[in-house]
């Protein structure tokens, strides 16, 4: 059987994905789930083995890249955020095609060293580059030139510990969610000319919770049920869902929690998100309902295992998870019943991916990735890499490439010596 079919059946991947492969083009890739069809992606690799290229990277940036056709695209700052900009790069080759400074703010809001100026992740399509950085600035540009079409750098928010939503586009909308310390709100920009279309705030009962527990790193994911496309946006104590020509608020659950960055992931009609950090839950949810469904539209949640900051991967009837602390778990997806959980070693910030039934994690503070098996029944350690740097940023993959941004350089990883 033809290994991309095979994979269609196991994982449940749309069939229509057997024949095409989406461009890995925004956070967590074509699909907006971390899954990916690419062939020739080796399960081992070295400084000395299965490197096509590598290409030094500048300035500090968690930003994952993204890749249209021949060309790659990243975003990087300086330390101190003064200087805001995207990189292109060859895919084949790595070398870097254009390096410009989109945003130079004077006084840029306070980041943790722990985060970066550049986590947001781009989003690219035929002809133009959507960039972001917060509050600091969102940009498009014409990916043949790396001209600015448009700009903004009038939307407010304190992230308090920096930015790291990425950008999401349906149709002609762009989508942003600034869940800040100060304010918490929804925008829709218009993708051609950046205009805003609406802005919906975030009406949370925070109880008199401080800045800390307010914030949240999300990205919007966009879905259809039964004939209703809907925006969901985990953020600070609640997921809502949004009318995307609107902004009106569709339904919420109220759940708790803060810092969420893990963006939703959606199947045969159930929506699966976390929480954040403090609560730590996976939840899933029936996307049909109105208002406050909190007591009517869980289907289940659990809490063992779940990360608050890598995004979970759903595979056939399983949900795979890789915690902040390095444990590993395969969840039913229709109990939420833990099928197995194995700790390995590391600390996680960077999403895990799935490439042929293979799942590949990044540790944060050794350049060490562990691939496994996407096996429902036990823990199957497959191999153990080792690059000279750490991973923040989560990886992407096209056809026989794998693109690993460690903190200090751009690796394209290939089953073959270097690419065609």
């Amino acid at each position: 059987m033809n290994r991309r079919l095979l994979l269609v059946i196991l994982c449940g991947l749309p069939a229509v994905g057997s024949a095409v492969e989406p461009q890995w083009n925004q956070f967590r890739g074509g699909r907006g789930d971390g899954s990916s069809m690419a062939e020739g992606i080796p399960s081992t690799w070295s400084e000395s083995q299965h490197i096509a290229w590598k290409t030094a990277i500048w300035g500090k940036g968690w930003s994952s890249p993204v890749v249209w056709k021949d060309r790659i695209w990243l975003t990087t700052a300086t330390v101190d955020g003064r200087r805001l900009a995207v990189l292109c790069l060859d895919r084949k080759t790595g070398s870097i095609l254009f390096d410009r400074t989109i945003f130079t703010p004077r006084k840029p809001q306070y980041s943790d060293p722990f985060n970066s100026y550049a986590s947001p992740t781009p989003l690219v399509e035929a002809g133009r580059v959507y960039i972001h950085f917060g509050s600091l600035g969102t940009a498009c540009l014409d990916s043949s030139t790396c001209r600015v079409i448009w700009k903004r750098d009038d939307l407010p928010c304190n992230h308090f510990r920096g930015p790291a939503s990425s950008v999401s586009i349906d149709g002609n909308s762009l989508f942003l969610p600034f869940d800040g310390s100060d304010l918490q709100y929804v925008t829709a920009l218009d993708k051609r000319t950046g205009k805003t279309l609406w802005r919906t705030d975030r009406d949370v009962d925070f109880g008199g919770l401080g800045g800390a527990h307010r914030k949240a790193f999300c990205t919007a994911r966009v879905l259809t049920h039964l004939g209703r496309t809907q925006v969901v946006i985990p953020g600070a104590l609640a997921t809502m869902s949004y009318d995307p020509r609107t902004g009106r608020e569709l339904w919420r659950v109220v759940h708790g929690g803060a810092n969420t960055a893990c963006p939703p992931i959606f199947r045969d009609g159930v929506v699966f998100f976390t929480s954040g950090d403090v609560t730590t839950r996976l939840y899933a949810v029936r996307p049909d309902g109105s208002g406050d469904v909190t007591g009517t539209h869980v289907v289940w949640s659990t809490m063992r295992g779940v990360p608050s900051r890598p995004s979970v991967l759903l595979c056939g009837d399983s949900i795979y998870m890789i915690s902040n602390a390095g444990v590993a778990s395969c969840v039913d997806i229709a109990t939420g019943k833990t099928r197995w959980s194995s700790r390995i070693t590391g600390k996680y910030s960077a999403s895990p991916i799935l490439v042929d039934q293979r799942i590949f994690c990044f540790e944060e503070e050794r350049g060490i990735c562990h691939v496994f098996a996407a096996d429902p029944k036990r823990y199957r350690a497959l191999a153990t890499n080792t690059l000279d740097a750490s991973f923040m940023a989560s990886p992407a993959v096209t056809d026989r490439l794998l693109l690993l941004r460690t903190k200090s350089h751009l690796y394209g990883v290939s089953s073959r010596s270097s690419e065609p």
